[in-house]
Formats: C-alpha cells, sequence, structure tokens
C-alpha cells in the first residue's frame, strides 16, 4: 500500500462523462512528438492503485477510436478538461452502439468548472454576489429590530 502510495502523483479527478485532450509523446525514431487525442471518457478503472486507467473514446471519419490511457504515465505530457457532462453511470459502455446525435448529454464549460484545488480558474472573473451584501444588511436590520424588542 505504501509502494502504490509513492507511485501515485497529484490525484486527478475526471469522471466518466468528461471531454478530455490527452498529450500523448509519441516516438518515431529518433524523433519526439506531442499527439492530441480529445475524446470523451467512457469508463475509469483501478481509481486506488498506483496508476488507474481511463478509456477515452473519439469518433473519426465516422468510426469510433478508443484508447486506454494509464493516468500517471510518463509517456502523457497532460490531460486537459474541456468539458464535462451529467451523467448517471460510472461506465458509459452504451455510448458505442448510439450515434453522435443521438447522446443528448448536457456539457458544462471548462471554464465554468471550478479546479481541483477548489479555486476557480484565473480566467474566470470573481464576482461578488449582490446576495451576500443584502444578507448583512437583513442581518443588521434583524439585530436592530431585536434590541429596539428588549428595549420596549
Amino acid at each position: 500500500m505504501a509502494f502504490n502510495k509513492k507511485q501515485r502523483k497529484d490525484s486527478i479527478v475526471f469522471y466518466a462523462g468528461d471531454v478530455v485532450r490527452v498529450h500523448r509523446k509519441i516516438k518515431e525514431g529518433d524523433k519526439e512528438r506531442v499527439q492530441v487525442f480529445e475524446g470523451m471518457i467512457i469508463a475509469i478503472k483501478g481509481g486506488q492503485s498506483s496508476s488507474p486507467m481511463m478509456t477515452v473514446r473519439k469518433v473519426s471519419n465516422d468510426v469510433g477510436v478508443e484508447i486506454v490511457v494509464p493516468l500517471f504515465s510518463p509517456n502523457i505530457e497532460k490531460i486537459e478538461l474541456v468539458k464535462r457532462a451529467k451523467v448517471r453511470k460510472s461506465k458509459l459502455y452504451y455510448v458505442r452502439d448510439k450515434a453522435a446525435k443521438a447522446l443528448r448529454f448536457t456539457f458544462t464549460d471548462a471554464s465554468d468548472i471550478v479546479d481541483q484545488t477548489g479555486e476557480e480558474k484565473d480566467d474566470v472573473k470573481e464576482e461578488t454576489p449582490k446576495a451576500t451584501e443584502n444578507d448583512v444588511k437583513e442581518e443588521e436590520k434583524a439585530e436592530e429590530n431585536k434590541e429596539n424588542k428588549h428595549t420596549k
């Protein structure tokens, strides 16, 4: 168990239904390049192991293409979250049998998703909702009303 924890890198939070860009290092002869594969995660296996695997699927030229990616492999340069779909299953193998238009997922853009540390991304503006300011004013009014009741 301690060996597995040493092998793991930072925890990566991806779920089935996420659309990701996988940047893989491809070695051809003496040259090395980075190839990008963008598709939907249909399964994640081995969540507690030292290297969980995820299956990413895309449709290219009307042909379904899947790759199985070890998350902590040195050949994976990075994995970017593009958007997230609301799905109700952890394994989306039924996607293989359906056409892309038949899949009616509701996607959330990656810029709207809070990153793994719980902080908003840089490109998303921090908005102070007016509701909190109003809540403070209402609390002050409530305190004043309590004080007025006690003085009567």
